[in-house]
């Protein structure tokens, strides 16, 4: 490893989504954003819905989907173990669009029946996919 980069890996129960060497990383905390460098303090931290961006060794800006899940940083290894995971690049915006609208519709309903709090997550998902892509 160059000496101002630490390994990533996000992990999701069906796959292997990443495993990079890269410089700096700001995750979606439960608590608010995440900063991570290398030589960063053992830590583990509860991730909510949303983008986790990470800088490569050639100063791209990468940006992937989460859905919630947790991060451990050990030894200059920062995992990130996720519900599920989209790379920025890969995300079907359109689709992502469809269901952000359907996922509004339902909230401005507001008729029985409907879970709101469901309609509320697949909003988060949505509008995350959506700014992982741009």
């Amino acid at each position: 490893m160059a000496d101002n980069t630490f390994m990533l890996e996000v992990v999701t129960p069906e796959d292997i989504l990443l495993k990079e060497e890269i410089q700096f990383l700001v995750v979606p905390g439960s608590e608010g954003e995440l900063g991570i460098l290398k030589n960063h303090a053992p830590i583990v931290a509860s991730l909510k819905i949303g983008v986790l961006k990470y800088k490569m060794p050639d100063e791209t800006v990468q940006k992937v989907a989460v859905s919630g899940g947790f991060m451990e940083v050990i030894d200059n290894v920062a995992r990130v173990l996720a519900e599920t995971a989209e790379h920025g690049a890969s995300v079907d915006v359109l689709r992502a669009k469809a269901a952000r609208e359907r996922a509004e519709k339902r909230l401005a309903q507001r008729v029985e029946g409907i879970n709101n709090e469901r309609a509320k997550l697949a909003l988060q998902r949505a509008i995350a996919r959506i700014k992982a892509a741009s």
